[in-house]
C-alpha cells in the first residue's frame, strides 16, 4: 500500500521515498529485516542487566537497525562504518536520553515547565538538538509527557507537572524543537513520546508499579499529552514499563495498534523501553521470550530495547506461521521511513562531523540560551517585607549550604551535561566580585547541621543570608521513588536558627519535584524554587536574586503540606460531599486538605491587578465567545504574569474536575501599564472525553475564571445554548 506510514497529502518526496523504501525491503532477507527491529545498548546502562559487547560483527551483517548510549561524531562514525560494510548498507539510527541539555545543561524539565514559557521551551529543545546532533546522534528518548499527580514518583522531574492541557501544549513545543520542520537538517533529531501509556500514575507512586484507571479517566487527564505529541508529528513513540488495562503497555494491542497507529494515524515507529519486551515475563503475560516477542510485534510494537527477544524469536514465529510476515514489514517500513527523513541513506555519515561538533557544543548561543531558560524557570514563593531583590550595594554575604558549590547536583537527574562547566552559586557570585562568607552548613551527605556557631557568626557579620538546600541531584528521577518527600529537618532547622539572628534570609528551594517544607514555609521571609537548573544555575539564580530578571514562574505541580496529602492535584472533583461544604465531607480530620502552594502559583517583584472580567457570547462559528480581563502593573518593577484561564462544567453526562485550566497566556508589563487578555472559548474549552473515549461539547452552564493561579481566580458565569 502506498505510503503505508505517511499521513496527509501525497507528495512527489512521498512517492519517492516509498518506492525507494520498497526497492529496498523487497532486497532484504527475513533476518535483515528483525535486524532493523533490534536496538542494543553501546555504552553505559541505563537499565537493568547491561551487558557491553563490541557488536560492529553483528552491524556488518545487517542484524542491527539502531544503538543507544553511542554519541560522539567519531565513535557514531566507527558503527555506522561497519554498517557500511554489510550487504544493503542500511545505515543505524543513534539514540540518547536527551532530556534537558546535552552537553550544555538546561533546567530540568519540570522547571522548565514552570516557565509557563512555550517560546522557552521549544528553544531549550532546540538547543538540545543542535548538541545531541553534532556529536552524532539522530534520535532523543524525550520528552516525557506522562502526566504526574503523585509527587512520590521520581520521574515527575522529567514531564510537564499534573495538567494534561497545558502538558499537551508542552509536548508539541518540545516535539518541535527537536525536529524543526525538517527531519533531514543535520541539527534536528527524532523526538520520542514517553511513556504510552499512563507511566505517571503507577500505584503508591512506586516507579515501574502497576497502573490502574477508567477509560474516561485516562482520556481525559493522562491521554492528551501523547495525542498532541502525536499530532505534533514526532517521530517515535515508546511504550511504557507498566501494565494498563491488565495488559504491559509494551504488548497492548489496544493502545499501540488500535489507539495510536489507526486512530490517530500514527506513522512513525513505536520502540520499546529498556528491555520491556522481556519484562512481560516478569508480569506473567508471556511464558518466554518467544511469546513475549510474538505478544510484542502483534500489538505493534515496531523496535525492541536491549532484550533481544526479536532477534532469538521472530524468524522462527514467521516460518511456524504465528506471525504474518506483514507485522513484520510494517515495522521494518516504518523505521526505514525515518532513516530516509533523517537523510541518512543520502549521507550515512551527515552526523559524524567532528569539527561541527567542537564549534557547536558548548557555543555561546548555547549557554545564552541555558541561562534564558533557567531564569525563567525559577519560582518565588515568598517575599515578605520585599526582601527581594537584593540591593546593588549589599556587600557582604552569608552563602550558606553545600548544595551552593556543588556542580553535579546543579545538573540535576537524567543530565548529559559537562560537569566541569557548571556554574555554581557560589562560583557565580564571585566571578561578580560580591564578598562572600561560605558556609557548609549542613553535610552533603547525611544533612546533619555542621559547626552551627561558625554559620550564626556568618550571618551575623553579614547584610543577608543566602540559604541553598533542598534535595541532592539523585533524589529524583528514575527509579526514585520516595515515601517521605520532606525535606530533611535538620537543613529546615538551620533556616530558623539563621532566621533568629535577624539578618534578612533568602531561601532557594533546589528540588526535582514538589517538596515539603513547612518550617521553611513559616519561618523563612523570602523563599525562591530554583529546581535544577543546570550549567548556567548559578547565574541565572544571581539575576534573579540582584533583579536582573524579575521572576515570572509558576508551578505546573501543586506542593503538599503533608505526605498522606498525596496524590495532589487542583482538578478534583466535586464528590457527592465536596470538600468546600466542612462537616461531613471529602477531607482529613488530622491533616490540612489545602496544599502548600497551588498549581499556577508564582510571585513577582512587581503586582499585579485583575479587573473588568468579560464575557462576549458570540452565539455561532467555531468560536463561542470570548472571555477578557484587565490586568495591570500595580507594582514598580516591569515584570511578566501568566494570566491563567481555568473552566468549570457546571453539569454534564459524566463528573467533571471543579476546574481545568483551558487556556494561559504570559505577558509582560511596564509598572503602571494595563493590557486586556482575551481567551477563545471553543470546542477546546468546554469540551470532554465520555467513558467511550469520543470527544463530546455538551450544552449548558459553564463558569470562566480568571486569575494569577489555580486558586486566586475571578469567576464569570455562560451558557452555551
Amino acid at each position: 500500500m502506498l505510503l503505508a506510514s505517511c499521513g496527509g497529502n501525497v507528495t512527489s518526496e512521498d512517492r519517492e521515498m516509498d518506492r525507494f523504501v520498497s526497492e529496498l525491503m523487497g532486497k532484504m532477507t527475513i533476518e535483515e529485516k528483525i535486524g532493523q527491529l533490534c536496538q542494543c545498548s553501546g555504552g553505559f546502562a541505563t537499565g537493568p542487566n547491561n551487558t557491553k559487547i563490541d557488536r560492529t560483527e553483528d552491524i556488518s551483517k545487517g542484524l542491527l537497525g539502531s544503538m543507544l548510549n553511542v554519541s560522539g561524531a567519531a565513535n557514531t562514525r566507527k558503527y555506522q562504518e561497519a554498517a557500511m560494510k554489510s550487504r544493503l548498507q542500511i545505515p543505524l539510527i543513534f539514540g540518547l536520553d536527551v532530556i534537558h541539555g546535552f552537553r550544555t545543561g538546561f533546567p530540568l524539565p519540570l522547571a522548565e515547565a514552570a516557565s509557563f514559557d512555550l517560546d522557552a521551551i521549544e528553544r531549550s529543545a532546540r538547543c538540545s538538538a543542535r548538541e545531541a546532533a553534532a556529536a552524532g546522534l539522530h534520535w532523543t528518548f524525550a520528552p516525557m509527557v506522562d502526566i504526574g499527580w503523585d509527587a512520590r514518583w521520581g520521574r515527575v522531574m522529567e514531564g510537564a507537572g499534573e495538567d494534561p492541557y497545558y502538558g499537551a501544549k508542552v509536548a508539541k513545543a518540545r516535539v518541535h524543537g527537536l525536529q524543526g520542520d525538517d527531519l533531514s537538517d543535520e541539527s534536528t533529531i527524532m523526538a520520542c513520546i514517553k511513556h504510552f501509556a499512563g507511566y505517571g500514575a503507577p500505584i503508591a507512586g512506586k516507579d515501574y508499579n502497576s497502573v490502574d484507571m477508567s477509560m474516561g479517566h485516562f482520556a481525559n487527564f493522562y491521554m492528551p499529552p501523547y495525542k498532541a505529541g502525536a499530532e505534533a508529528g514526532a517521530a517515535t513513540f515508546m511504550s511504557a514499563f507498566n501494565d494498563f488495562n491488565n495488559e504491559p503497555c509494551t504488548g497492548s494491542e489496544f493502545l499501540l495498534r488500535d489507539l495510536l497507529k489507526n486512530k490517530w494515524g500514527f506513522k512513525g515507529f513505536v520502540v520499546s523501553d529498556w528491555g520491556s519486551v522481556g519484562e512481560m515475563i516478569n508480569h506473567r503475560y508471556a511464558a518466554d521470550e518467544k511469546e513475549a516477542a510474538l505478544k510484542g510485534i502483534t500489538a505493534g510494537l515496531d523496535m525492541e530495547m536491549v532484550s533481544e527477544c526479536y532477534s532469538k524469536n521472530l524468524k522462527a514465529l514467521v516460518e511456524e506461521g504465528k506471525v504474518d510476515e506483514k507485522l513484520v514489514d510494517d515495522a521494518v517500513r516504518r523505521i526505514l521511513e525515518q532513516k530516509y527523513k533523517l537523510g541518512l541513506f543520502e549521507d550515512p555519515f551527515k552526523y559524524c562531523n567532528e569539527e561541527r561538533e567542537k564549534s557547536v557544543i558548548g557555543s555561546k548561543q548555547s549557554r545564552e540560551d541555558a541561562c534564558y531558560v533557567a531564569e525563567r524557570s525559577i519560582v518565588l514563593l515568598k517575599n515578605d517585607k520585599n526582601i527581594l531583590p537584593l540591593s546593588k550595594d549589599v556587600k557582604r554575604i552569608s552563602l550558606v549550604g553545600a548544595l551552593a558549590k556543588s556542580q553535579k547536583d546543579m545538573c540535576g537527574a537524567w543530565s548529559c551535561a559537562d560537569v566541569s562547566k557548571v556554574v555554581t552559586l557560589y562560583d557565580a557570585m564571585c566571578e561578580r566580585g560580591y564578598n562572600v562568607d561560605y558556609v557548609e552548613g549542613y553535610n552533603l551527605e547525611n544533612n546533619k547541621i555542621v559547626d552551627l556557631n561558625r554559620t550564626l557568626s556568618s550571618a551575623r557579620n553579614s547584610d543577608v543570608v543566602i540559604v541553598a538546600m533542598g534535595e541532592r541531584a539523585w533524589q529524583s528521577g528514575e527509579m526514585r521513588s520516595k515515601g517521605d518527600i520532606s525535606i530533611a529537618e535538620e537543613q529546615q532547622k538551620l533556616v530558623s536558627e539563621l532566621v533568629k539572628t535577624g539578618k534578612p534570609v533568602v531561601v532557594l528551594m533546589m528540588c526535582g519535584r514538589p517538596v515539603i517544607f513547612n518550617e521553611v514555609r513559616k519561618n523563612a521571609p523570602a523563599i525562591l524554587c530554583t529546581w535544577w537548573l543546570s550549567s548556567e544555575a548559578g547565574n541565572a539564580i544571581c539575576n534573579v536574586l540582584w533583579g536582573d530578571y524579575n521572576p515570572s514562574g509558576k508551578l505546573p505541580m501543586t506542593f503538599p503540606q503533608h505526605n498522606g496529602q498525596i496524590p495532589l492535584n487542583y482538578q478534583y472533583k466535586s464528590t457527592g460531599r465536596p470538600t468546600a461544604n466542612g462537616g461531613w465531607c471529602a477531607k482529613y480530620i488530622d491533616i490540612p486538605t489545602e496544599p502548600a502552594y497551588p498549581f499556577g502559583y508564582g510571585l513577582s517583584y512587581t503586582s499585579f491587578e485583575y479587573s473588568d472580567l468579560k464575557v462576549n457570547d458570540l452565539g455561532h462559528g467555531e468560536v463561542y465567545a470570548n472571555v477578557s480581563v484587565n490586568v495591570k502593573n500595580t507594582g514598580k518593577y516591569k515584570g511578566e504574569e501568566v494570566v491563567q484561564l481555568y473552566v468549570r462544567d457546571e453539569v454534564a453526562s459524566v463528573t467533571r474536575p471543579i476546574k481545568e485550566l483551558k487556556g494561559f497566556e504570559k505577558i509582560s508589563l511596564e509598572p503602571g501599564e494595563t493590557k486586556t487578555v482575551t481567551f477563545d472559548i471553543t470546542d477546546e474549552q468546554l469540551g470532554f472525553y465520555n467513558n467511550d473515549m469520543d470527544y463530546v461539547v455538551e450544552k449548558g452552564d459553564f463558569t470562566f475564571m480568571v486569575g494569577t493561579n489555580s486558586k486566586d481566580v475571578q469567576s464569570i458565569k455562560y451558557t452555551l445554548k
